[in-house]
């Protein structure tokens, strides 16, 4: 039996009409900058400019007691990066880790759940930039602990249309990837 010729533009135009009412919601409402919320720890991905300077902040208001930066690079030495950012060798010794074992959003998610277990951390803040927010909160609540608490505190940007795009194509990329057990 042969499906009639209007179906399959119907079905077309629905999932394109769903996905543009999904960007515009995606690049119109990006996530905000947390309060003053106190967590057990902070989770900062490397990346875009703004996110770790916001994470030294943090620690340095007493927000959280322990700070992971995620996606480092191998040839980053503590020593030069604690100048870089100026801090303090005690502050940086007692509280600050390098996260070298991730070059992905599903990898800072992995290597980040496994410094919140070793650590028995119950309350993270989640510091990364505000159009990349939802599919680092998304792998982290994959990865992590299942009574979690996630606080999203997201850095603003000015994303060009086409860091938009990408980005929502990778969220929706990964939600199907989820749903399909990948």
């Amino acid at each position: 039996m042969r499906k009639p010729p209007g179906l399959f533009r119907r079905l077309l135009a629905s999932v394109l009409l769903v996905w543009t009412l999904g960007f515009l919601w995606f690049a119109l409402f990006l996530p905000q900058p947390a309060g003053d919320v106190r967590t057990d720890g902070i989770v900062v991905l490397t990346g875009s400019g703004g996110r770790i300077p916001r994470a030294f902040d943090i620690l340095r208001r007493h927000q959280a007691d322990k700070l992971l930066i995620s996606g480092v690079d191998t040839e980053v030495r503590p020593r030069e990066f604690a100048a870089e950012y100026d801090v303090p060798p005690r502050l940086f010794a007692c509280c600050v880790t390098l996260g070298y074992e991730s070059v992905d959003t599903r990898s800072n998610a992995q290597e980040a759940a496994r410094w919140i277990a070793a650590r028995h951390i119950s309350s993270v803040r989640l510091v990364t930039t505000d159009w990349h927010m939802r599919r680092a909160a998304f792998d982290l609540r994959i990865a992590g602990p299942k009574d979690l608490v996630i606080v999203e505190d997201a850095v603003r940007s000015r994303p060009s249309f086409k860091i938009l795009f990408m980005e929502y194509n990778k969220l929706i990329a990964r939600l199907i990837a989820w749903a399909a057990g990948w």
